[in-house]
């Protein structure tokens, strides 16, 4: 499976609606697909959904360093894929959201040279129960707890909602949701590190009636040294994010003891490859694991979904961003079913793939 030719599309996909977090709103999402094609006819795809304010790439910055990668991958062979991944490490540094459409398009050629889906390439079953919760961007009590109620008649088994303003209008926003969708609905939080520490502490504390599952990034990334005193002090567990890019960060957080979950998404780790020894990391420390996205569609939540299906540590899954595009690009793939349910087939490798006439509209780089 010598790799041939590469080539990148860049595509903006709108939204039905804004989707604002703590650390601003997103209008479309401008993503890049990565097709690469080996000398014996097979073609491996991977996507990635750039966030500045997160991992600091743009659709743009991702077509200007995907062509270095892929000079360097022309003519490896695909299924040696700590091989390429070295190489891409070795040409920039970071870069983990490009990188990680390479990793899966990687990952999915693989799979198919072995003849199996993603997940059982990867060592894992197929997990039917598996069901994404469904997100509340942030904007008013009224309008959120709306939104909310609108997922639970829907049927999403678990409501996702984005916070980190101040205490008072945060708990203003999940009482509001809480009279809407009941006492018992299951409800995680995720304040993008809108919070500072005290603030955290005392919106996590004011919320602890509530029955929250979790809450994600309560304060800044770079203030990960002060996330143990923010979870010995909440009634609410604590998930890392934006603090918890890969390994090594995981490996830095698991000594501190600073959180009960990892999120794991494939465009903050670099793909696959780091995401699995993340998964490590969280073994050893009986740290628990999610997985999450940015603004994916099909393809890269196929995949994503696929990877989930790795271990029995992975308990919650963050997979809804599919259904917040206008459009879906993508042939083959993940079913959403009813309540939540993600479908997964059998088909060879991710199983995805982008609409011939969605690459015609893309902005596109060829390297071969």
């Amino acid at each position: 499976m010598l790799i041939r030719s590469i080539t990148l599309y860049q595509l903006s996909i709108p939204l039905h609606q804004p989707f604002v977090i703590s650390l601003g709103p997103q209008y479309d999402a401008d993503n890049v697909f990565v097709c690469i094609q080996t000398a014996d006819g097979r073609t491996g795809w991977g996507e990635c959904s750039p966030y500045m304010t997160i991992n600091g790439e743009s659709g743009e910055t991702c077509r200007v360093v995907g062509p270095y990668l892929a000079k360097v991958l022309l003519g490896k062979d695909a299924a040696d894929i700590a091989g390429c991944t070295e190489a891409m490490n070795r040409v920039i540094t970071r870069n983990e959201s490009i990188k990680s459409a390479f990793d899966m398009a990687l990952y999915d050629l693989a799979a198919q040279e072995a003849g199996l889906p993603l997940y059982a390439f990867l060592g894992g079953s197929r997990k039917s129960d598996m069901t994404t919760d469904m997100t509340v961007g942030l904007g008013s009590p009224e309008k959120m707890a709306a939104e909310a109620r609108q997922y639970k008649e829907a049927g999403f088994p678990t409501i996702k909602v984005k916070l980190g303003t101040t205490t008072e209008a945060d708990v203003a926003r999940i009482r509001a949701i809480r009279e809407a969708i009941g006492p018992d609905h299951p409800l995680r939080i995720d304040a993008n590190q809108g919070w500072d520490v005290p603030t955290a502490i005392a919106t996590l504390q004011a919320l602890g009636a509530y029955h929250i599952e979790h809450c994600e990034e309560p304060i800044a990334r770079w203030n990960f040294m002060e996330l143990p005193r923010v979870r010995a002090a909440s009634p609410v567990k604590i998930m890392a994010d934006e603090s918890c890019f890969d390994q090594h960060d995981a490996e830095r957080l698991g000594r501190l003891a600073a959180v009960d979950y990892f999120n794991i998404k494939l465009g903050k780790s670099g793909g696959i490859f780091n995401a699995l020894q993340i998964v490590e990391v969280a073994d050893r420390y009986g740290i628990g694991l999610q997985v999450g996205c940015f603004m994916e569609s099909r393809l890269g939540i196929t995949a994503l979904a696929h990877f989930a299906c790795c271990s029995e540590r992975i308990v919650h899954y963050d997979l809804d961003t599919p259904l917040l595009l206008k459009k879906d690009p993508i042939a083959g793939g993940l079913a959403f079913r009813e309540n939540g349910r993600v479908e997964l087939s059998d088909a060879p490798g991710i199983g995805a793939w982008p609409e011939e006439e969605v690459l015609r509209r893309a902005r596109t780089v060829e390297i071969a």
